[in-house]
């Protein structure tokens, strides 16, 4: 969708009559409804910047020019567009415009700088890799862009920024996206101007933009063919068993979902280890490759960063990004906007979405109502937050209001935890969530081990890491997350001070943490590993969970106050305080027994608490000798001798 839509002499006029934000504010307004004084005010400044670079008789005055270009299926609007023809094909510039007037660089990070933003220092992607990602966006996804090979120009332009002399944001660790879209700063008119005129020699009466905007959403051959080199032989990627039936099915309602327009719902059950990430991501990559616009969904972003950047190989980022989005995303999207949405982690969806929680209704509905077929992952027992609402019945609960037709599965543990339900089942009597038939029996190759001093447990989880990076220290939030300080040497979060021991919470790197090496010298959270999978983890239990006169408990006082797992819960106290304890004490089990399912091949644990070290040592010489009884043999070692 265009905003604002004209000639370029139409353009030029209406800047030069002072009604250019006029004619941008009524449309916008009757678009998309209200904005913001420091858009207006950026719109008032930016578009004078625009009839200099314009006020050229070189750039045809029939040449189409669109402010405020809404990308289909995104949240991104392109700043301006202007469309011609240069002497072979149809072209279209775009141009982002900055306001900003200094710049840092940020090493280590792909293509992000810093830059003042609402009276602080906040990173930002560099402009240049803004401009191209908008690009290779419509590129891939606008299907009259593909097959009239419409050339797309990308550029951005920082009228108020004036070049330094070790300048920062031409900094040569940018190259790669200054080449595929160039920058022009303060007095480097005449250089945009040639850029464009380079480009646009011919005007096109706005039919350009016209094709662009009616295009049909639609994935495109390169990016098919792409997501499809990328899973081929990659071992992380394949498909057994279960997984495969349930694929196959997807595949088939997905088809019946956009060649009858009857809704269609998939509600996959499973706990840790069976694959469902896996699964999701196979169908993201299958539906794409069927030429549907399919996207990735979850609400913590750390799976959706690790498994693109998995995918993308040796694609830039940005190609891949737009596949994977936040929970949140779907708050004013059209009924069926989409073919296919891929709801991982279904359990952690919300009610409210944004940041202040305000925008929205409900995460569920809203996917349902935003897709022809939405795909739900749910595990109802990795439930770690107040606010996850995510379950079975609510999600049938708007099926009907949709009226949809729904498909359900299951699916048996495979990977983690060595292949076996046993170790789940045997955890989750453990940590006192359910009793189950394996009370004594974890399954036979699980390497399970109590450690009583942290740096051992530390030194042998660092030790499998060397084999194969696949190995992570996480930890119950017990300890705080301080934003001051986190800059000095040798400072940790977390600090067992009978031990001299310390590590810190993963600092920068939150998004890719648990495949990024350095890694294994900082502790994860839930918010960091939830969703994902390593071959060890070794879990620090604070003392949220105890043992106080033989029985497991629980404490939400322990818990950090960063951690926003059990915000509201004081209030709810005051209200339902028997609901509340109810609803903390699952929560914090909940989390440990996430925490220690993380590891397909083995878990090492250290307990702040030594009558919870001591639980689980009996617990485990109890498993040994049930083992000795029944006459099978159990190949894990034990730290302590079980």
């Amino acid at each position: 969708m265009i905003v604002y839509e004209a000639s370029k002499k139409d353009f030029l006029n209406h800047v030069d009559q002072d009604e250019i934000v006029t004619h941008i504010m009524q449309q916008f307004q009757l678009k998309l409804g209200r904005t913001s004084e420091s858009e207006i005010r950026s719109w008032d400044n930016s578009m004078l910047h625009m009839y200099r670079v314009l006020n050229d008789s070189s750039i045809p005055d029939d040449a189409g020019v669109a402010i405020e270009y809404s990308i289909p299926n995104t949240s991104k609007r392109v700043d301006f567009l202007l469309s011609g023809h240069d002497q072979e094909q149809d072209t279209v510039v775009i141009v982002e415009l900055k306001q900003w007037s200094e710049v840092e660089k940020v090493e280590g990070k792909e293509a992000i700088v810093k830059t003042a933003i609402n009276r602080g220092l906040r990173e930002v992607a560099h402009p240049s890799y803004q401009a191209w990602s908008y690009a290779a966006l419509i590129e891939d996804y606008n299907e009259n862009v593909q097959e009239q090979h419409i050339q797309l120009k990308p550029c951005a332009y920082l009228h108020n920024y004036r070049k330094q002399e070790e300048d920062q944001l031409t900094d040569p660790i940018y190259d790669h996206y200054l080449d595929l879209a160039p920058v022009y700063l303060k007095g480097e008119v005449e250089r945009l101007r040639t850029f464009i005129k380079k480009h646009i020699k011919y005007g096109d009466k706005n039919e350009i933009l016209y094709q662009i905007e009616q295009g049909r959403i639609r994935p495109s051959k390169s990016l098919q063919d792409s997501l499809s080199l990328m899973l081929q032989g990659n071992q992380e990627f394949i498909m057994i068993d279960e997984q495969k039936v349930v694929y196959e099915t997807a595949l088939q309602f997905a088809q019946k979902a956009v060649e009858t327009e009857k809704k269609q719902v998939m509600i996959i059950e499973g706990g840790p280890g069976t694959g469902k990430s896996v699964l999701a991501i196979n169908l993201l990559v299958a539906l794409t490759n069927q030429s549907l616009t399919c996207q990735y969904i979850t609400k913590n972003s750390a799976p959706r960063n690790v498994y693109a950047t998995k995918l993308k190989g040796d694609f830039k980022k940005g190609r891949i990004d737009n596949l994977f989005k936040g929970s949140g995303t779907f708050t004013e999207t059209d009924l069926n906007e989409f073919d296919v949405l891929i709801a991982d982690e279904a359990h952690r969806l919300n009610a409210k979405s944004g940041m202040f929680q305000n925008l929205g209704e409900n995460q569920i509905k809203e996917i349902i109502h935003s897709s022809k077929m939405s795909i739900f992952f749910i595990d109802e027992n990795q439930r770690v937050t107040l606010k996850d609402i995510g379950n079975v019945e609510m999600i049938k609960q708007y099926v009907e209001m949709y009226d949809a037709e729904i498909t359900t599965g299951f699916l048996a543990s495979q990977f983690r935890c060595d292949g076996s339900d046993g170790y789940i089942a045997w955890l989750d009597d453990v940590l006192r969530i359910r009793q189950t038939a394996n009370a004594y029996d974890m399954g036979l190759d699980y390497d399970f081990r109590v450690y009583s001093n942290p740096h051992e447990m530390k030194a042998a989880i660092e030790k499998k890491n060397d084999k194969s990076n696949k190995a992570r220290i996480v930890s119950g939030y017990c300890w705080e997350w301080p934003k001051d300080n986190r800059a000095k040497s040798n400072y940790h979060d977390i600090k067992i001070e009978e031990y001299d021991f310390g590590i810190s919470w993963n600092l920068n790197n939150t998004d890719t943490w648990a495949i990024d090496k350095k890694s294994i010298h900082e502790a994860g959270c839930i918010h960091t590993c939830q969703g994902l999978e390593f071959d060890y983890v070794g879990v620090i239990i604070g003392n949220d969970l105890r043992v106080e006169n033989g029985q497991v408990i629980t404490d939400l006082t322990k818990r950090a106050k960063s951690d926003q797992s059990l915000k509201g819960i004081k209030k709810m106290l005051k209200e339902k305080p028997e609901e509340a304890k109810k609803l903390a004490d699952l929560i914090i089990r909940n989390t440990y027994r996430t925490l220690m399912t993380r590891g397909q091949k083995g878990c090492y644990i250290y307990c702040t608490d030594k009558e919870l070290e001591k639980y689980f040592l009996e617990r485990l010489q109890k498993e040994h000798k049930y083992n000795q009884a029944t006459g099978e043999s159990k190949v894990a070692e034990n730290k302590n001798g079980y």
